[in-house]
């Protein structure tokens, strides 16, 4: 048994020594397949799209056709409760899943996953539910990645990073956006830059975007021609839009959690059977209302086109608010980016048109604010800023919004953040493992399987400037390296460890989820309060 323990660190480290250069051209693989689901998805979901725009949004509605649409939409919800029921791994975005499944909190069965999310996010999309196609395409490629993993046979800390490649590459194919894809790898997925995160998720959503153009085309995804630069003597109304989005990003979150309690109360209704909810709603909306249906890609490009009056706007903002929350409580597959991102633009739609009337602001700048508010609504949910600018400045295809997108994403967070509001992927995260069956459990595994974790030293942690010796490690972990911009040292207990060192420690597998969170604390940031204490 000791001597297949040596063998089990030896074959770990050896990996973790060998694969770096590996990573790219596994990465370009998992890139590529990746896009091709993807845009095969993209692909289905619009198809299906299309029909009921054709079909069930007629502006006269025959008795008969109303029966035939309200029967597809109840045999279109069973399917998907039946599919949810069948793989819960797939309800809702699939972001906070595929974040548990890399901390090593969540066990998941990729084909399941990725033949599920596929048919069940296409329906959603296709027959109009207020959700995104980008928590899908997060998830179907992280369960790419560990598919690629699992067929060659690689160690759990590559897994873990070809999860991650896929994920960037679902960004990257969603929305035609390459950068987003490593940032949100980076600040969301992982939430520190390691090399070796950026190596692998760049390959992958590098080859992911050059993919999906070739089938999708070039064009953004909004492709707004007309957003003019505001000029700098109307920057003071930035921060009051950050303000707004920050305050309303809050409310967001509060529901989502207030509407997914409110379904979990309906005991007597079966979870294979929730989803009649929201799909009963859409098929009232194609009839009466079918500007709130689908993601809402269409109605921000409308926006450009289209000036939509003041009580208009109010009402769909209240429509969509409120049918994006009984979609997505309801546990149906289906992501929140672009459902929040219409959600901001109708805010600041309404922000802008409000200026016009109050202070006789140009109304060119409506459709300026209309994109501004989408960066900070999406900051204020998300947690996420730069993710948030890249993503709009990547979507819109407009380069010259940078500074004004940083002043209304930085007023949002800083809202958002004074008001304690958590960011909602962690926060579903966090009620899906409580809830959640497919729980890693920490039991002694009979192999002994080594793996590795690495953590950043964080300004004002616990390990800045102190010894080795200094400090009361976590149980059933050994620190093997530091990693010290280009070199890499051999650490012993006189060792001193500074901010932005990156600690490479080895560990059981089976304890690595806990070891994980116990290096994290140690090693994240420290708040403001304790820095004055311990000074």
């Amino acid at each position: 048994m000791e001597k297949q323990n040596i063998h089990n660190t030896y074959n770990t480290l050896f990996h973790f020594e060998n694969f770096q250069l590996r990573l790219i051209f596994e990465g370009i693989v998992v890139g590529m397949l990746s896009s091709l689901v993807i845009v095969a998805y993209r692909l289905v979901a619009e198809k299906i799209w299309t029909f009921t725009q054709n079909v069930f949004m007629n502006k006269t509605h025959s008795v008969g056709l109303i029966f035939f649409i309200l029967l597809i939409y109840i045999l279109a919800s069973l399917i998907v409760g039946f599919t949810v029921k069948k793989e819960p791994m797939i309800s809702g975005s699939g972001i906070p899943q595929t974040e548990g499944v890399l901390t090593r909190k969540l066990e998941m069965n990729w084909i399941k996953v990725l033949v599920g999310k596929f048919f069940g996010g296409a329906i959603c999309l296709g027959t109009g539910l207020s959700l995104g196609r980008e928590g899908p395409s997060i998830q179907m490629g992280g369960a790419i990645g560990q598919g690629v993993s699992r067929i060659f046979k690689r160690v759990k800390v590559e897994e873990r990073y070809l999860i991650t490649s896929g994920a960037s590459a679902g960004i990257a194919a969603a929305f035609n956006a390459p950068l987003a894809g490593i940032v949100f790898a980076l600040e969301e997925v992982h939430k520190n830059f390691s090399s070796l995160v950026i190596i692998s998720a760049m390959a992958s959503s590098l080859t992911a975007d050059f993919i999906t153009k070739q089938f999708l085309g070039l064009n953004p995804v909004f492709d707004l021609h007309l957003i003019k630069v505001l000029p700098l003597k109307y920057y003071f109304f930035l921060i009051i839009l950050g303000i707004i989005t920050g305050v309303l990003g809050v409310v967001f979150n509060k529901s989502i959690i207030m509407f997914q309690d409110l379904y979990a109360s309906m005991k007597k209704l079966k979870t294979e059977y929730k989803p009649i909810i929201p799909f009963s709603v859409a098929f009232l909306l194609a009839i009466i209302y079918p500007i709130a249906l689908g993601s809402g890609h269409d109605l921000i490009l409308q926006f450009s086109k289209i000036n939509f009056g003041l009580k208009a706007l109010l009402l769909l903002l209240v429509i969509k608010f409120t049918f994006t929350m009984i979609c997505f409580g309801s546990g149906v597959p289906g992501g929140i980016f672009l459902p929040l991102l219409v959600i901001g633009a109708i805010i600041g739609n309404i922000y802008g048109n409000l200026l016009v009337i109050l202070l006789n602001l140009n109304s060119q700048y409506i459709l300026t604010f209309t994109v501004l508010a989408m960066s900070g609504y999406f900051t204020s949910i998300v947690r996420a800023p730069i993710t948030g600018i890249i993503l709009i400045t990547e979507m819109t295809g407009s380069f010259s919004h940078l500074l004004p997108l940083i002043i209304v994403s930085i007023s949002s967070y800083i809202i958002a953040d004074s008001l304690r509001s958590e960011p909602i992927y962690e926060t579903l995260l966090n009620r899906l493992l409580n809830r959640s069956k497919n729980i890693l459990i920490n039991t002694p595994n009979k192999s002994h399987k080594k793996t590795i974790i690495e953590v950043a030293v964080c300004l004002g942690s616990t390990l800045e400037n102190k010894k080795i010796k200094q400090i009361s490690w976590p149980k059933d972990c050994l620190l093997v390296a530091i990693k010290r911009g280009q070199k890499e040292i051999i650490p012993n207990g006189n060792t001193v460890m500074y901010t932005s060192d990156y600690l490479v420690v080895l560990t059981n597998e089976e304890k690595a989820s806990i070891v994980s969170d116990q290096l994290i604390e140690i090693a994240g940031a420290c708040s403001l309060n304790d820095q004055f204490l311990s000074n």
